[in-house]
């Protein structure tokens, strides 16, 4: 491991960073002036540039044969983004606001497109048709989306209109989380070189992370599979991880939810959808086994916690973190063929699963039967 590939790293981080603030300002400043959601951003604009680097990634991997890569890439991304980076958005914002349509739309459709996932792989490989399926989903997806949102645009916030609020709630959602700076005081162009110079940090930062990261891993002989779980996921994440953070800090905690939600809708529609149309991807038996029916446990998981006051709590974020390091460190002790893998394996099966779905229905049910009271009312 060389001097080149340490700085290689730190380069890519600080362009990460620096992409997110820029990538954030920007499509809020445009988003005020559209009268567009910082939802609805997040669910598109925000989620698709994030999400460059999976796709970079994951095509590259799939041409030069790599298919291990380019499908750990995806399960592994959307697994960090859920409990990586919501949990740490979560954390740092003191909790995030959740958008209705996220827990009454996105959300099921997250579920819905994980366990397609899995249906798709039980013949070991998501071959081209499979692909195609993706990406045409993906199209009707946006054009829904968007279309949605400025379909409703004259309705007030009630439950008829879907959880998308009108004009005057969509500004009012931006003036209250953003200063005179981020309120459309800058000339538009402005607004659209920011978007653009964040999304290049952000996919050059990637890369280069990735790229330095992955030569790290190899130097310890980890095989691909953990390498696109681990390495690969967590460096193509760290775009949504820092956009997702800087949003939740500057008071855009309904942006922080919706671009990572929304990225992982995009990884599995746009990044594997393309990836497999490039090549087909395999999926091997151990893929099968755990780590997409782990990726489908944790996007159920999030109906639970956010219907529990249409928020993702402080505690929350931290269980969620707490998970992920515990993935992780299964992850680790399964690669190196580790004694403790088996004992962490049980303690975690027989102990800490079981009382984690305990907590998760009755905070779940706890969430329904206050909204249903009225205790709480759907953000928008």
């Amino acid at each position: 491991m060389s001097v080149i590939t340490v700085i290689a790293f730190i380069v890519g981080v600080v362009a990460l960073v620096g992409g997110a603030d820029s990538l954030v300002r920007g499509s809020a400043r445009i988003a005020a002036r559209t009268g567009l959601s910082s939802v609805v951003i997040g669910l598109t604009v925000v989620a698709f540039g994030t999400s460059a680097p999976e796709l970079a990634v994951s095509v590259g991997a799939a041409i030069n044969g790599s298919s291990d890569i380019a499908l750990g890439n995806v399960v592994g991304s959307n697994i960090a983004n859920v409990l990586l980076v919501l949990g740490l958005s979560a954390v740092a914002g003191g909790g995030l606001y959740v958008a209705f349509r996220i827990v009454r739309i996105d959300v099921p459709i997250m579920i819905g497109l994980s366990v397609i996932v899995l249906m798709f792989g039980i013949d070991g490989s998501i071959g081209r048709i499979d692909g195609i399926v993706f990406v045409v989903a993906l199209i009707a997806y946006i054009a829904w989306t968007i279309a949605g949102a400025r379909g409703t645009a004259h309705l007030d916030v009630d439950e008829d209109a879907d959880g998308i609020s009108d004009s005057v709630e969509l500004a009012a959602q931006y003036t209250a989380g953003l200063d005179e700076e981020l309120s459309g005081t800058t000339p538009l162009w402005r607004d659209v070189l920011a978007v653009m110079a964040g999304l290049v940090l952000l996919v050059v930062g990637a890369q280069m992370l990735v790229a330095a990261a992955t030569t790290i891993a190899e130097t310890f002989g980890v095989s691909e599979l953990v390498i696109g779980l681990t390495v690969v996921a967590i460096g193509t994440s760290l775009p949504e991880l820092a956009t997702s953070v800087v949003a939740a800090a500057r008071g855009q905690r309904d942006l922080a939810v919706g671009n990572a939600i929304g990225s992982n809708l995009f990884n599995i529609l746009a990044v594997l959808g393309i990836s497999s149309i490039v090549s087909p991807v395999n999926v091997s038996g151990g893929a099968l086994g755990f780590d997409i029916p782990f990726m489908i446990a944790v996007a159920v998981a999030c109906l639970p916690m956010f219907v529990n006051g249409f928020e993702l709590k402080r505690w929350e974020g931290g269980v969620f973190v707490a998970y992920y390091v515990a993935y992780l460190v299964w992850l680790g002790l399964d690669a190196a063929e580790h004694g403790l893998h088996s004992t962490f394996s049980i303690a975690m099966l027989s102990f800490v699963v079981p009382l984690t779905a305990v907590t998760l229905v009755i905070v779940g049910i706890k969430g329904l039967a206050e909204y249903r009271r009225g205790d709480t009312a759907p953000k928008s």
